[in-house]
Formats: C-alpha cells, structure tokens, sequence
C-alpha cells in the first residue's frame, strides 16, 4: 500500500518528494494535491503509466486525463495555436482553478487516450504540486476518485478509493479551501474546463464544465468571445 506523507512536516515533505519522483519514473501513480481537489499524477509521456491511472479510476480510453504543468511557458510546448482570448484567461487565471481545452502539438510523443488531437491544460497554484512538476515535467493527472464517486479533497479520502494502486500519497491538507464551490455538483471544488479548439472556425470559447471559476469572472476578461451557455 502506498505511504501517506504529511507535506507540512519537513522531513516527511523531502522524503514524500523523493519517493514521488521515483515513482513518476518509474511509470508508478502518485496522489498529490493541488488547489482544487486531490489529483491522482502519471508520467505523461509514458503510455503504461497514463493506462495505469486510467484503470485506477475506472475510466476508458475515451475519457482522457488532462495535463498539468508547471509554468504558463510550458503552454506552447504543449498545445499548438493557442488563441489570444485563452492567454488573456491565462493571464488571469494561472496558477489557479481553470483548465483550457485546445489543439495539441502534433509532434508531441504521448498517448493520453482518445483525445482527437486535443488536450486539457492547466497550471495548479499548490506548492507541492508545483514543486512536484518543477521536478517532473508536465503530468498527466484526474481527479483522485474512483469514476462515479466524488473527488477526494484529502489525502485519507483519495487512499481510501485508490489504496494500493497507487505507489505515494502527498498529503498538502484540505483542498479547494481558497475556492467557493459553484461548479455542476453541489460541494464540488472541480476546476473549470473551456474549450477552444473550434476558435478557429467561430471565434468562441465555451465552458464544458462549470467550476471555481465562475462564467461571470470568464466573461469580464474575454466578453463575448465567451459563447452563450447551453
């Protein structure tokens, strides 16, 4: 069974990082925080690890996990053609709680699941995350759950859906405690998703999935770019 280590002690924060990036290259899972809910972290750029995360949520090919990474600069490397309006949300909300649907780059070596040339960004304002991915590279990471339940915010919760498939805990405390929770379910600290791949043909961005970012706080940086809401 994974360890649990408690990141606010600072022996077992250094130890807890150590172990965690040898699992990530090792093709292991990792548990670690971020500022919304627990995420469940693999080596994007390995296709054994990504399929492992896959089958520890119950999730099929066709659901694909989205990518977290360490800086806004990491932003290129990763999608390709992004639109002004997304660097403008971007700009306002990263780090923090949304994450950006948009075309990857072609080139990329990876193998995410059925994702139709796209991806799914974003940079998560958590210090153990970040310090995480500084070390790592971009990591491909779900929410900490077995599908259909709910997202862990602790690390007790995400052991105790996940248990022995995954190899370190990273326990950063309660998460999405800086967010109101106004996403799709009630009490949920999910982040918010837009996608921007169709912004070539009709110059819009949507919101897939409401989140800690409110639509009004999208609007009042991109106005109407932002199409109407289903």
């Amino acid at each position: 069974m994974g360890r649990i280590y408690d990141c606010s002690v600072e022996s077992e924060y250094t130890a807890g990082m150590r172990f965690a990036r040898s699992a990530i290259g090792r093709g292991a899972l990792v548990v670690i925080p971020t500022d919304t809910v627990y995420g469940v972290a693999a080596d994007a750029f390995n296709p054994a690890a990504v399929q492992r995360l896959l089958d520890a949520k119950g999730r099929e090919r066709t659901s694909p996990p989205p990518v977290l990474i360490p800086a806004i600069a990491t932003l290129d490397a990763l999608a390709d053609g992004v639109p002004a309006p997304v660097r403008e949300l971007v700009a306002a909300f990263w780090p923090g709680g949304l994450t950006v649907v948009l075309k990857a780059q072609p080139s990329l070596a990876w193998d995410l699941g059925e994702t139709k040339g796209t991806v799914a960004l974003r940079m998560p304002s958590n210090p153990v995350a970040l310090d995480l991915l500084a070390e790592t590279g971009p990591l491909a990471v779900s929410s900490a759950n077995r599908t259909g339940l709910p997202s862990a915010i602790d690390a007790q919760g995400a052991e105790e859906m996940l248990g022995t498939s995954v190899a370190v805990y990273l326990d950063g405390g309660v998460a999405g405690l800086d967010y109101e929770a106004i996403g799709d379910r009630p009490g949920d600290t999910s982040s918010t998703i837009i996608d921007a791949t169709g912004f070539d043909t009709d110059g819009r961005v949507r919101i897939v999935r409401n989140g800690v970012v409110s639509r009004a706080d999208i609007e009042a940086v991109i106005g109407d770019v932002l199409a109407d809401a289903r």
